[in-house]
């Protein structure tokens, strides 16, 4: 990387199989500073976990973790073979220390380029299991969890990335090993300066491989209601001092449809506890902000004359422009 503004990242979403328990962290590199030589980066982690009711477990964006951390993108990397995951916080709390398994295939990477040349370039995969230790304040316990890992790479600034809605479900139900039954990921990006050129996807996974994309012209998202504002928590514990401003209320709602021919798919989604991230922007004195929403949904549809419902749990990202919105 030889720009400020190059990123690379590894994000991961889990959740527990009885949908209480829910875990999100992001490791990121960013490019050298101006005057630095280029290949200098930038290292970066956050953890958040949540226990099923109240505030968010966060760690800063200093927890430690396992170098290079575990990704289903680094080849070679055999179905069935387990790889760890260990991040902590400073204080030793949140924490998790995961055995991760691929059980399925990745989807075709999708590139999104807006803003004076910016772009990123994204890929994801679905059933993602992970086994192994837990710690938050109330204590350490052994989980078991179903999820979902993406890659990020690009050049973008916050304020010009605008905002995005990115959101997974998985069917938890699966036994040892196995795929989920059925596992939707979808994306939506909205530059802040030309919203004309949106990207939005809905991709469809059956028994570990992806079955459809739909692209953007065939995918459209409603929302409804706002949530709560005391089942929203802010992260990381240092944000406070940052003075960031408020935001708009997060939709206590989103439903989100793909059609195209005579597929289909809706996935609704009820918001339930959040947690804030706030980002200091690197070309802004704005912070960006990302939300990270845990909730019950439905996913149905049809796909190749077949017909499908499950009930189950996700896990959905919002996030707002550096300008505070």
């Amino acid at each position: 990387m030889t720009d400020p503004i190059d990123r690379r990242w590894l994000h991961y979403a889990f959740l527990s199989r009885d949908g209480q328990k829910a875990l999100v962290a992001n490791s990121s590199w960013l490019g050298p500073a101006e005057g630095e030589a280029p290949g200098t980066e930038r290292f970066a982690t956050i953890l958040v976990l949540h226990d099923g009711e109240g505030p968010w477990h966060t760690s800063q964006f200093n927890a430690a973790t396992r170098r290079p951390p575990w990704s289903a993108f680094t080849r070679p990397h055999a179905h069935g073979v387990a790889g760890r995951l260990s991040i902590a916080a400073a204080d030793g709390s949140p924490a998790v220390d995961l055995a991760l398994t691929r059980t399925s295939r990745n989807c075709t990477s999708q590139t999104a380029v807006f803003a004076r040349h910016q772009h990123l370039r994204w890929q994801s995969e679905t059933g993602v299991t992970a086994v192994g230790d837990w710690v938050t304040p109330k204590g350490r316990t052994q989980v078991d969890l179903v999820g979902y890992h993406e890659r990020v790479r690009g050049r973008w600034g916050w304020p010009d990335l605008g905002e995005w809605v990115f959101g997974f479900a998985n069917d938890l139900n699966a036994e040892a090993g196995e795929p989920p039954e059925w596992a939707g990921v979808f994306t939506f990006i909205r530059p802040a300066a030309r919203p004309a050129e949106a990207t939005a996807s809905f991709m469809l996974w059956h028994k570990g491989r992806m079955v459809r994309h739909f692209p953007r012209r065939c995918v459209s998202f409603a929302v409804r209601g706002e949530m709560d504002r005391d089942r929203v928590s802010m992260a990381p514990p240092l944000a406070g001092l940052l003075g960031v401003a408020p935001v708009s209320a997060l939709p206590r709602r989103l439903v989100i449809m793909a059609r195209q021919g005579d597929d289909r798919v809706v996935l609704d989604f009820d918001a339930d506890w959040a947690v804030r991230i706030v980002i200091p922007s690197e070309t802004s004195l704005n912070a960006f902000n990302v939300h990270e929403v845990v909730g019950p949904c439905e996913m149905s549809g049809r796909v190749n004359g077949r017909s499908f419902r499950l009930e189950t749990r996700g896990i959905v990202e919002f996030s707002g422009g550096a300008g505070g919105d």
